[in-house]
């Protein structure tokens, strides 16, 4: 799945995206709002890890969606 539809569906995918990041809040995840930039700086943040993992993160879980 692509980010614009993760985006346009965003309050559908909060919850699978709380279960594959259990250290991200809710306010956090209401922050992200589908938004792929806005959803790697959390991971880098939360997880101290690279940008460069954390845009891995993001897109191998899109793909699962």
């Amino acid at each position: 799945m692509n980010w614009d539809q993760i985006e346009g569906r965003w309050k559908e995918f909060q919850g699978k995206a709380r279960e594959s990041w259990g250290e991200l809040t809710n306010d956090e995840l209401d922050q992200i709002a589908g938004k792929k930039d806005r959803m790697i700086g959390k991971l880098q943040t939360k997880y101290g890890i690279t940008k460069e993992e954390a845009e891995k993160r993001a897109n191998d879980w899109a793909a699962k969606l």
